[in-house]
């Protein structure tokens, strides 16, 4: 009896210090982790990626879960700063026991979260990370990127831009962080605009840029005179931008780009300060109609009756990333990252638009994107919920638009990197 009690009094104290570990594998719910800005200058697009998790979250576990596994999702507020996503991102998969992460509105967090995940070998999924670097030079076999990144962006845009804007005067206005960097180089490069003392630029802070900030650099750009003013700029500090440069009188004559767009962004910005600006995006809520994707349609329909509102790309990025995880984990018949992530690679996918496929070499999902036009105030006033701001003018082909094997290649041999990411048996 005595050594019966014995046993039992120092079990709880043997967990509590971590001396045995405890197998999970019994547990009836399975934890994912989102790192999203709740707070920031992206907090609009987090806003919305939890929203969309939430929905997916609530349709799997009706179907039974995962592997029979209710999904438990647990959230940290990354406020767009790199710091805070390791420091989240460590306390989830530490603490919390997260099989997956996945979120983010900046490239800078992504590339944090997808480093800590990489040394705890457990895979990340980018929402809204469009920076080349996150599957270029950052890339690694633990991350993964559902969304467009700023080269395809910049190639389908750039195919409208310069069949009406060749040889005109450009202007850069571009976030001082590595998203803004390698949108503003992938833009320049397929316009023919790298020459920087003809078409100028000028670099503002990310993430703590003030309305003073844009007003001060929507002032020199008009001193420019250029026929063109790209806005590299992303959530709230491009709405400041967009009004900014509205208000000063830059749209009479000068054609704004904002070579990544978002829905809501364009609400943030609003209708008067939309109307004409082109940009690019991989998803809108009008995509489903145009590919005719019934799922696509079913979540519009869902999410507008839920939240009285249209999805964003954000949130269909972290709808998708919901269902792709549970497709791969159910395809390897285990929750063990390694074969998790072997089930990806490769795998075709079709949810929210057409055929979409996670390429093996980079962990970048390839599918196809769209140049847009924002809608007269009109248009965008005529619709019930004043939302409807993007005409698609322009698409183009997932294996046309994004890099290809040898110039992925090519970036990682010029950045000190194996053009592989790890083996596969890990």
């Amino acid at each position: 009896m005595h050594t019966i009690k014995l046993v039992n009094f120092a079990l709880p104290l043997l967990l509590i210090f971590g001396l045995i570990k405890v197998d999970l594998t019994y547990s009836d719910t399975v934890k994912l982790g989102l790192n999203y800005p709740k707070t920031g200058p992206y907090s609009v697009q987090g806003l919305d990626q939890w929203r969309a998790a939430q929905m997916a979250k609530e349709e799997i576990n009706q179907m039974g879960g995962i592997l029979g596994k209710q999904v438990e999702i647990l959230w940290r507020d990354s406020k767009s700063k790199a710091k805070q996503a390791t420091k989240n991102v460590r306390e989830l998969i530490d603490d919390e026991g997260v099989q997956m992460i996945f979120g983010g509105s900046s490239s800078g967090v992504a590339i944090a979260a997808g480093k800590v995940c990489k040394v705890s070998k457990v895979p990340c999924f980018g929402t809204l990370t469009y920076s080349t670097a996150t599957t270029g030079e950052s890339g690694h076999r633990y991350m993964f990127r559902e969304c467009y990144n700023a080269w395809p962006g910049a190639k389908v845009l750039a195919s409208y831009m310069n069949k009406n804007f060749s040889g005109k005067k450009y202007f850069y206005i571009t976030a001082d962080y590595t998203w803004g960097h390698t949108t503003e180089a992938s833009f320049r490069i397929f316009t023919n605009t790298q020459d920087k003392n003809v078409h100028a630029s000028i670099k503002t802070p990310f993430p703590t840029a003030t309305k003073s900030n844009f007003k001060l650099a929507i002032k020199y750009a008009k001193k420019k005179s250029p026929d063109v003013l790209v806005l590299v700029l992303f959530g709230k500090d491009m709405a400041m931008a967009l009004k900014e440069a509205t208000s000063q009188g830059l749209k009479e004559n000068t054609q704004i780009v904002v070579p990544n767009l978002t829905l809501g962004m364009a609400e943030s910005a609003g209708a008067e300060a939309m109307e004409g600006v082109l940009g690019a995006l991989p998803w809108s809520w009008r995509i489903p109609e145009l590919t005719g994707s019934e799922k696509g349609k079913t979540f519009v329909k869902k999410f507008t009756e839920k939240y009285n509102r249209y999805p964003s790309t954000s949130g269909a990025s972290a709808y998708t990333i919901m269902y792709e995880y549970k497709a791969a984990v159910e395809k390897s018949g285990s929750f063990d990252p390694a074969k998790v992530i072997l089930a990806l690679e490769g795998r075709k996918y079709k949810l929210l638009k057409d055929e979409q496929y996670w390429r093996d070499f980079d962990h970048q999902s390839i599918q196809t994107v769209y140049a847009v036009r924002g809608k007269t105030i009109a248009e965008v006033n005529a619709d019930p919920y004043k939302l409807d701001y993007f005409e698609i003018i322009d698409q183009m082909s997932g294996d046309k638009a994004f890099r290809s094997r040898e110039e992925w290649e090519r970036v990682r041999r010029e950045a000190n990197m194996p053009i592989y990411l790890e083996p596969k048996e890990l």
